[in-house]
């Protein structure tokens, strides 16, 4: 499973700003951003979630080093500074189908379950993604219960 999120973050494309600098407008930035706010939604970021984070987005893209701390430093950043989700659901909803944005959701729950807990905070945040990105109820609840199955802790 996590072979298939990773085939579609490597399907993502690279944003086109012409400066070689990442923006808020590349998808890979836009998908990092929201993966470190949901990382962080319960108010701590276990190194098992900053690790399944790190091995996501090397793997993904192939970066590793200083071109993985410039993502991750993107990320962080647009996360910093945007006041709501839109501004990345906006760019995720322009660069994926309908499939890879059902993806992203798995991969969202991916992150929650890294550290074994689902905050209630997470879940929402999960919730108010999908909904921003067109992932219907379904959709997103078969996502985190196939995630949860994956992990061997069972589904709701």
């Amino acid at each position: 499973m996590f072979e298939r999120i990773l085939s579609f973050l490597r399907d993502l494309p690279a944003g086109g700003n012409g400066t070689g600098k990442l923006t808020v407008d590349d998808p890979r930035v836009a998908a990092a951003a929201l993966l470190i706010h949901v990382m962080s939604a319960d108010g701590v970021a276990s190194p098992d979630e900053q690790k399944r984070l790190r091995e996501a987005l090397s793997k993904a893209y192939n970066l590793r080093g200083a071109d993985l701390k410039a993502l991750m430093k993107a990320g962080e950043e647009a996360e910093a500074e945007a006041v709501d989700l839109y501004v990345f659901t906006s760019v995720l909803n322009r660069n994926l189908d309908e499939d890879a944005r059902a993806e992203f959701i798995r991969l969202m729950w991916e992150i929650v379950f890294a550290d074994g807990e689902m905050h209630e905070l997470e879940d929402n945040l999960v919730w108010r993604v999908a909904e921003l990105i067109g992932v219907d109820s379904r959709t997103r609840v078969l996502m985190r219960q196939s995630v949860r199955t994956a992990d061997g802790e069972g589904g709701e």
